[in-house]
């Protein structure tokens, strides 16, 4: 592959650190980003997130090693708009959502490929386990390498369209060789553990998000009743946001055996329970679809689904339905959940596209998030009564924006460089005025002056004396805003 110059997202973890390391050898023109997803002021609880401060220093401190530019993006009421709103709507309303599919879909490539071209970048990297190959003359994606790390069933969202410009480095490396080349050039993630967490809840319980942004009285928080699939009255619960289809944790005892959650109501803020039998599910309907080949799979071509991460992909038969398609499985699928994605791929591995599961039929009930109960409508048979229901936004819609809170006042003199907006002058790297701060010392150059045509290294902030080499407390770093209008 002849040398590109290529934006490569940078989260301050292993796996994107390689990433930038392997193109660097290659000999590609590299810039690093990372992109400031939330407000950590307004968070208690511990920074490692990925997209957290400490992620923002170990990416910083990456790039230096290896020699290329790094700058941090504020994407904060994007994100807010396209992923937070989206979580706390979806658990409002009885579903569970995949945060990083929203992310991927709508927040992190589509922006960061919009950058890069102003960048002058021909392309977007990221460390995600997936590999890009060509497939009759299209860009296709495949499962990684590593089965045990393999991520393409986060990428469904993708616009088709951006494909040909991502690149994926670690598509054919295992986690292991990850690691190994990590220590073997000294990077400082190396040894760094993996992020477990939700990154825009450190303090680990999504709940206290929810409380936040819905209120303490909202239905979702509010007790109710725990059901048997006849709907027997058989417990009480503290809010139907603290459960997921196929929990069992949460539901207290007094059962004479194992039950799980098959079903939230939340129109009535009933929670179903009943045996694992009552979890198998041979059909369910997927919505919002996102096709990732010219030709979609056509009606009674079967696929294999992958209906959770991490949960092997099963035979079933398509049949398109309006917006949507419904989804025949060959064998049962135990806790199919609304708001989860259904990902579907070929035999070879090839990953055809996905949706959003709006409903599936189960053994006990069909587990359906969507607020019919609310309006009182029979549940008979909801997987029908579905089809007529008005599309949930999806990938490429836009919700209603939100307000954000901008940072504080700065504790030290030491801060990034946020690019807010990138500058159309950015195409020509005509230097623009410099845009000062008043409250760093030494002002902030302009994006536009620090990534003129050949200019590879960055110019730092607090009069260009660089950033700090070594990691500090979370508690000293702050984050400058800066803003460039067109």
């Amino acid at each position: 592959m002849p040398a590109e110059r290529i934006l490569v997202a940078m989260s301050g973890g292993v796996d994107s650190s390689v990433a930038a390391a392997l193109l660097a050898e290659q000999g590609h023109q590299l810039i690093g980003a990372t992109m400031k997803t939330f407000c950590y002021q307004e968070e208690p609880g511990p920074s490692r997130t990925c997209c957290g401060l400490d992620g923002i220093m170990d990416a910083r401190r990456v790039a230096d090693a290896l020699g290329i530019p790094h700058y941090v993006f504020d994407v904060e009421e994007e994100f807010t708009r396209d992923v937070i709103d989206d979580f706390v709507s979806e658990y409002a309303r009885g579903r569970t959502p995949n945060p990083c599919v929203r992310c991927n879909s709508n927040t992190k490539f589509r922006d960061l490929l919009r950058r890069g071209a102003l960048l002058g970048c021909d392309a977007v990297a990221s460390g995600h386990y997936v590999r890009a190959g060509v497939v009759d003359g299209e860009t296709a994606l495949f499962r990684g390498r590593d089965p045990a790390k393999d991520q393409s069933y986060f990428l469904w969202g993708l616009p088709r369209a951006l494909l040909p410009r991502l690149r994926f480095p670690l598509g054919e490396l295992t986690k292991p060789q990850v690691r190994a080349r990590a220590r073997e050039l000294h990077l400082v993630t190396a040894a760094k553990p993996e992020s477990q967490e939700i990154c825009f809840v450190p303090t680990g319980d999504y709940r206290d998000l929810l409380r936040r942004r819905l209120g303490e009285r909202h239905d979702a928080l509010r007790p109710g009743n725990l059901v048997d699939t006849r709907g027997r009255v058989v417990g009480r619960h503290q809010g139907y946001a603290s459960f997921t289809v196929g929990q069992r944790r949460g539901l207290g005892g007094g059962f004479d055996r194992r039950v799980y959650v098959v079903e939230i109501r939340p129109g009535t803020r009933e929670v179903v329970v009943g045996a694992r039998e009552a979890l198998e599910c041979r059909e369910l309907r997927v919505g919002e679809l996102n096709w990732l080949t010219a030709r979609p799979p056509s009606d009674g071509t079967v696929v294999r689904a992958q209906l959770r991460y991490r949960a092997p992909a099963v035979p079933g038969r398509v049949q398109h339905a309006g917006n949507g398609l419904e989804l025949e499985l060959e064998e049962p699928v135990l806790a199919v959940t609304p708001g989860q994605s259904a990902v579907f791929f070929d035999g070879t591995g090839r990953l055809l596209g996905g949706g959003r599961i709006a409903t599936a039929a189960m053994a006990g009930g069909t587990a359906d998030g969507l607020a019919e109960a609310a309006a009182g409508r029979a549940r008979a048979d909801r997987l029908d009564a579905g089809r007529a229901r008005p599309r949930v936004p999806g990938v490429g819609q836009q919700a209603p924006p939100t307000s954000v809170q901008r940072l504080g006042p700065l504790q030290q003199p030491e801060q990034f460089v946020i690019v807010r907006a990138v500058d159309e002058s950015l195409r020509s790297g005509l230097p623009r005025r410099n845009l000062r701060d008043p409250r760093a010392p030494g002002g902030i150059r302009t994006a536009a002056e620090d990534h003129a045509p050949g200019v590879r290294e960055p110019v730092a902030a607090g009069g260009g004396e660089g950033f700090p080499p070594a990691k500090r407390s979370v508690a000293n770093h702050a984050l400058h805003l800066m803003t460039l209008s067109s």
